[in-house]
């Protein structure tokens, strides 16, 4: 059965209270992988990580700030080593780069990208240690191909969860260990619902070629082709899942 070798496998998915990373954590867990959420919110992880192991599922908590080091260290400490690492925690940030204070380009790109590398690097160093590869699969978005307005801080971290992706691939592959990046487009979400029914997002929706959003569980094949042995020869790769938006007509 495709995918089966997910099967007792341990994946560390962060950002993981909600959103596209709880999407994540309920799918791998479906096929017998054993889920570890993590993020800063510890009681949206435990109501989620709940659900999980109501269904059958094998889910474990731990609180995490990925901008901080020495929290992503202390949370890793029990000595667990994951197979799959899904690098998803993120956040949005707005404003016009003339009016954007250093304090908010920091908090995005300390969490965006900074906080990537340094769960991807622990995670990394303990499937070295343990002596088995694994499969990161950074999260990032069709921005970090293209530029939109008022998202300057935003689309520069995914560019370069883009580009560290890449890095990271060529220097972890004879461990064993494959990164990728997956980029979703505009993914229909209960934070975003509201904006889409309105004029502008209405209007955004109509320069998506298929002309519509995503839904999360769009983003299932990418996800399961890049963490599982399907993808076995696939690293330092960017899979887009976007309708078509990046080739759309400028």
């Amino acid at each position: 059965m495709l995918f089966e070798d997910l099967k007792g496998k341990k994946a560390l998915i962060t950002g993981a209270s909600g959103g596209l990373g709880l999407r994540f954590a309920d799918l791998l867990s479906t096929y017998g992988v054993a889920v570890t959420l993590a993020a800063r919110r510890s009681e949206a992880l435990e109501a989620a990580s709940s659900r999980i192991r109501a269904r059958g599922g094998s889910a474990y908590v731990i609180q995490m700030d990925v901008t901080d080091s020495n929290s992503v260290a202390a949370a890793l400490s029990g000595g667990t080593s994951f197979d799959i690492l899904i690098n998803n925690a993120g956040i949005s940030g707005s404003g016009r780069a003339l009016d954007l204070d250093e304090a908010e380009w920091d908090r995005v790109l300390d969490t965006n990208l900074k906080g990537g590398f340094v769960v991807a690097q622990a995670v990394a160093r303990g499937m070295k240690a343990a002596g088995h590869g694994g499969s990161i699969v950074n999260i990032a978005s069709i921005l970090g191909h293209r530029v939109a307005g008022n998202l300057s801080a935003y689309a520069t971290s995914k560019a370069g969860v883009v580009q560290l992706t890449k890095a990271l691939s060529l220097e972890w592959a004879r461990e064993g260990i494959r990164v990728n990046v997956l980029c979703p487009g505009y993914i229909e979400t209960d934070i975003n619902r509201e904006f889409f029914l309105s004029e502008a997002g209405l209007q955004l929706i109509k320069r998506i070629p298929q002309r519509r959003l995503g839904k999360p569980e769009e983003l299932d094949g990418a996800l399961l082709l890049l963490a599982s042995a399907a993808g076995s020869y696939i690293t330092g790769s960017s899979i887009e899942v976007d309708g078509g938006h990046l080739v759309s007509s400028l």
